[in-house]
């Protein structure tokens, strides 16, 4: 994801990209493995098929999957809007899917 799309979400959100955290070239289960042991909560991503390579279940984290046309930051800002009134109301599932449709 761009890393200027952290700053969409506002105050009030810890939002790191993997580049901030220095875990560019991880794969998929190390990565949320250490999303997890690092004190992450949730976790968005626009992997689609995140959910079918990993057993989603095995780490403490929610996700958030973005099923955006690609990722520029101009396309995920209504994205990010959308996920960032979600989290306000604290009613957030194990693995959130947000397509254009939800926007």
């Amino acid at each position: 994801m761009p890393t200027k799309v952290k700053y969409d979400f506002g105050e009030g959100y810890f939002v790191k990209t993997v580049r901030d955290m220095g875990w560019l070239g991880k794969k998929n289960g190390e990565l949320l493995g250490l999303a997890a042991f690092n004190g992450f909560d949730i976790f968005i991503t626009l992997d689609k098929n995140l959910k079918n390579q990993q057993n989603l279940n095995k780490v403490d984290l929610k996700f958030i999957v973005l099923l955006a046309k690609d990722n520029k930051h101009q396309t995920l800002q209504p994205y990010i809007e959308k996920v960032s009134s979600i989290l306000k109301s604290n009613d957030l599932p194990k693995i959130l899917i947000v397509s254009a449709e939800d926007l």
